[in-house]
């Protein structure tokens, strides 16, 4: 079979377009990209606009997709980019941008107007319950909307982290505390508990009701000995109970996962943690002792350098290889409680063995220049590919 194949009108580029080349091979699991959000690349590199558009982005780093939304925190450009309805076609406008006073504008706080519409860095974005959450990083806050808003430039109705929507101190200019946030870049409802990805004070949050109110302190803090604690891997060698660098959280009502970044590992808990208590399961590492990057090679399909997304459903684990610049699948969790089988699929890279950025060649359709955030609902599998300033919306052919 050859390496590539050129396919057309792919993921709704005009009939008659010139043809795009994919990567064809036997490793992707029927995994195909779809459609391209975000700057175009004719002949070479992904590059935003000197000023923002409803259709570009400047290095995304998270992305949410279900069947009535598409939301991307658009980081570089300090906003949240949202369409309603899942995009059919290449470069589609954003209907919704919130963190600024319109599509055209970019900077922190929105551009100096302020915090209390504006963002800084927003990493990790979703929908759960029908209320819009967003992981406003650089400001060590939550923002939440009681609905998706479906006009722009709206302020949030909650803002957790802070004492008001104008503070944005890191651990709220205090003490760290199991109320205060410092570069929360993940989060997840799992098992009707909210769970938070406090990356800069290297641990996750944890509370049992759900998503809490402003001041609510936490009910777990899992990854330090005490509230106040912050030191990575708990001032100790890496172990089970620690992370160094904790990016986004997933799983389901009886497991959690923890896409440990920083020792490049997943962590994984099943049940649910009620407290602080070791992970039972590692994947990326042999063991929970080891934190090794793997920066030259063997490249394989069990071991990752900087995963900074994760995703589980329907039993399918999606791992975003960050610095490896390509995307692992298992059809089934695996479960192996130390270092599992290896990943059944990888996208964006011909083999297992293969980690260069856009495989060392121009932009495509199928190539990935660190992926930073992904999303996975069912057969679609939504990619924000930060380093090709884009978000890739992949589906998987079951034929």
């Amino acid at each position: 079979m050859s390496r590539y194949t050129v396919r057309h009108n792919v993921g709704g580029r005009p009939a008659g377009s010139a043809p795009v080349a994919v990567l064809a091979d036997d490793h992707s699991g029927g995994w195909m990209p779809r459609v391209w959000l975000g700057a175009p690349a004719p002949g070479g590199l992904a590059l935003p606009p000197a000023s923002p558009t409803m259709a570009w982005m400047y290095s995304p780093r998270g992305v949410f997709i279900d069947d009535r939304h598409v939301v991307v925190a658009d980081s570089g450009n300090h906003r949240v980019l949202i369409w309603h309805g899942v995009p059919q076609s290449d470069e589609q406008p954003a209907d919704v941008v919130l963190g600024q006073p319109h599509g055209g504008s970019e900077g922190r706080a929105a551009g100096g107007r302020g915090p209390e519409r504006g963002m800084n860095l927003p990493t990790g974005v979703a929908v759960i319950d029908g209320r819009l959450i967003v992981a406003d990083a650089w400001h060590h806050r939550i923002l939440i909307w009681d609905e998706v808003p479906t006009q722009s430039d709206v302020a949030p109705d909650v803002v957790l982290g802070q004492r008001d929507a104008s503070s944005v101190e890191p651990n709220a200019d205090g003490p760290c505390s199991a109320a205060t946030l410092y570069w929360p870049f993940g989060f997840a409802m799992l098992g009707g508990r909210f769970w938070v990805a406090d990356t800069g004070n290297r641990r996750v949050l944890g509370w049992l009701d759900g998503v809490p109110g402003p001041g609510q302190p936490a009910d777990i803090v899992l990854g330090q000995p005490t509230a106040g604690g912050r030191e990575e891997n708990r001032g100790e060698a890496v172990g089970p109970a620690s992370f160094r660098w904790p990016h986004a959280i997933t799983g389901t009502a009886e497991r959690m996962l923890v896409a440990d970044a920083g020792d490049h590992r997943l962590l994984g808990w099943s049940p649910l943690p009620d407290a602080d208590t070791p992970a039972d399961s590692v994947l990326g590492q042999p063991d929970f002792a080891s934190a090794n990057e793997w920066p030259y090679g063997p490249h394989t399909g069990d071991r990752f350098r900087f995963p900074y997304a994760a995703a589980l459903d329907g039993g399918r684990l999606a791992v975003a290889d960050t610095a490896n610049n390509r995307i692992l699948i298992w059809d089934e969790l695996p479960g192996e409680p130390r270092g599992g089988r290896p990943a059944d699929h990888v996208l964006a890279q011909p083999d297992f063995g293969s980690n260069g950025e856009n495989r060392w060649a121009l932009v495509g359709r199928d190539t990935l220049c660190w992926p930073y955030g992904l999303c996975m609902h069912g057969d679609r599998l939504a990619v924000a590919d930060s380093g090709n300033n884009r978000v890739m919306l992949w589906e998987r052919d079951r034929r």
